[in-house]
């Protein structure tokens, strides 16, 4: 019985392994391209916006709806990247202090509690989006379809809930890491192997 158990347990994580660089593509490569061409895009049309108000007396009427719609977007496809690294703001002051297993207690009803929001959110997310498309509703000034910055929302908690459900058990043990941390932590050790072989010569 434990020998089928330890079997399935080796199987699940040798299939875990091998979507880990699709998933990993999907809800962190994927945002993160689409965060950074918004802030590109934001830069160049504030730019272009300072330029046509102040040197040539023009300014460009639908920049600021196309930053806020671009704020929107880069909010919801932002905490993807949050919840990949479990760093989502939280009131944890007390329950990082406390032992197991009241912690992981603690972090499987965040958690829980997450996923049952988003599973409240996403059908009403879904029935604007789609009320948004066959209506055709848009912008005032830039007459931009208003299923865009709706589908923001729908797409980012689609990939939010994929994420919790993804790293479920770690964000239960509370031991993720962002890759700033990772390197940070990685930085320390080089600059300390020195120190030690300087202390141990």
């Amino acid at each position: 019985m434990s020998d089928s158990s330890q079997e399935n347990g080796s199987a699940l994580e040798r299939i875990t392994d091998a979507l880990h660089p699709f998933v990993s593509a999907g809800v962190v490569t994927l945002p993160r391209l689409i965060i950074g061409s918004l802030i590109l895009f934001g830069i160049a049309v504030n730019f272009a916006n300072v330029l046509g108000r102040y040197l040539f007396l023009a300014p460009i009427v639908w920049a600021e709806e196309i930053m806020i719609y671009s704020m929107v977007w880069m909010v919801f496809i932002g905490a993807v990247l949050v919840s990949w690294d479990g760093h989502h703001l939280k009131m944890d002051f007390f329950s990082i202090m406390l032992p197991s297993p009241f912690k992981e207690i603690m972090n499987f009803t965040g958690v829980v509690c997450f996923l049952l929001v988003a599973i409240f959110v996403l059908p009403q997310t879904f029935t604007v989006t789609e009320l948004m498309f066959r209506l055709d509703q848009r912008s005032v000034v830039a007459e931009i379809p208003m299923v865009i910055p709706h589908f923001a929302i729908l797409l980012g908690f689609i990939m939010m809930f994929v994420v919790i459900v993804w790293r479920f058990k770690r964000l239960i043990r509370g031991d993720l890491t962002s890759e700033v941390e990772d390197l940070v932590a990685a930085t320390e050790q080089q600059e300390d192997v020195p120190l030690n072989r300087g202390a141990s010569g």
